[in-house]
């Protein structure tokens, strides 16, 4: 364990960092998840309201640097492929 004062609130500062990235990277695995479940499920239209949402939250992610900004671009390339592909099928 840390003992200079300085490594004690770094210390404190990384545990609140790790939990508020825990929160954010957790909202964007459920929002993906869902919008994954909707497309086999074939609901098409709740997927693409789901996918504006995992979308949103992608961005918020990478912008506040949980996520690379290369990797977000590339989880809603493969999720917005992945719902148009269904909604092609569908018509």
């Amino acid at each position: 364990m840390a003992t200079h004062k300085s490594a004690i609130k770094r210390h404190r500062q990384s545990l609140k960092r790790r939990e508020r990235n825990r929160k954010v990277r957790g909202g964007v695995r459920k929002a993906i998840k869902r919008t994954r479940m909707l497309v086999a499920a074939g609901e098409i239209e709740a997927a693409q309201e789901q996918l504006r949402i995992a979308i949103s939250r992608l961005d918020r992610a990478a912008k506040k640097g949980v996520i690379h900004p290369n990797n977000a671009a590339r989880r809603k390339s493969r999720l917005t492929r992945l719902v148009n592909q269904a909604a092609a099928q569908q018509q």
